[in-house]
């Protein structure tokens, strides 16, 4: 029976860790939150109390990571706001655990970010331009990880997140003067983030780059004024004075080598 450690078990890793064990995984969990511990072992996930800083490892990463083949990094960088921390330092004080482990294979949680909005379509062979801080950490850290010998590992891009408690119509509504009302969106359901994950595991696929955003690309400002009047929320207003920069990011390969099919085609 494989053994998986999970870094992250929030929105997306915890039900990740609740479906692979629902496949036959023995799963290791990683919580920041004491509080959180309970709810992890209550589906089955043996939880450890870890927290990434820049300096060193807070909790015993050695042991969560003893007798595991795989790990899945899903700690998104916090970058956001106000928020700065040097995401790439975390990552290289997690690579001297793994080099000294029994993984071999390591799923990155990267972001759609890496990429520049350059109004094209992008796939994995697009260059990738980075604009953000939080896509260069991203970039970086995915180039750490692919260069080091000691372990495979496979990136997986994914856009903006959706699904339960999730919604950035939402986080919109009733905004004004929002930017690129013409961009194309470029988001992805929870369920085929890990209907995705599950595809690289099980079909043992590494050493690769995918994309994860649905087959669906219709304008911000037609998205996000339907989705709000459908949730009955207040319509966000859009600046069309300012031409709209964006891309249109192509999952094709992961859909041809994983043989993924998106179960939410229209989000």
């Amino acid at each position: 029976m494989t053994k998986i450690s999970v870094l992250g078990c929030g929105w997306l890793g915890l039900p990740l860790a609740e479906n692979l064990i629902k496949n036959g995984f023995t799963i290791k969990g990683s919580t920041t939150s004491i509080e959180k511990m309970p709810v992890l072992e209550s589906i089955g996930v043996q939880p450890f109390l870890i927290a990434l800083s820049e300096k060193e490892i807070l909790g015993a990463m050695a042991t969560f990571l003893e007798n595991s083949k795989i790990l899945i990094i899903a700690i998104p960088p916090q970058l956001r706001g106000l928020a700065t921390e040097n995401f790439v330092a975390k990552i290289s004080n997690l690579i001297a655990y793994l080099e000294q482990s029994s993984v071999s294979q390591v799923l990155f949680v990267s972001s759609t970010s890496v990429y520049k909005d350059d109004n094209m379509v992008v796939t994995e062979d697009t260059l990738a331009k980075p604009a953000t801080e939080s896509g260069k950490q991203l970039l970086a850290c995915e180039q750490l990880l692919l260069n080091n010998k000691n372990f495979e590992t496979t990136i997986i891009r994914f856009g903006g997140l959706i699904g339960p408690n999730r919604n950035p119509a939402r986080f919109l509504a009733g905004r004004k003067n929002i930017e690129n009302p013409n961009a194309p969106i470029n988001l992805i359901h929870q369920e085929d983030c890990i209907g995705m994950i599950m595809k690289i595991i099980t079909n043992n696929v590494w050493n690769e780059i995918f994309n994860g955003v649905a087959p669906f690309h219709p304008t911000r400002v037609l998205y996000y004024t339907k989705k709000a009047a459908e949730l009955h929320l207040e319509s966000p207003h859009f600046n069309s004075d300012v031409v709209s920069n964006g891309k249109t990011i192509s999952s094709e390969k992961a859909m041809r080598i994983l043989e993924y099919e998106f179960q939410f085609k229209a989000l």
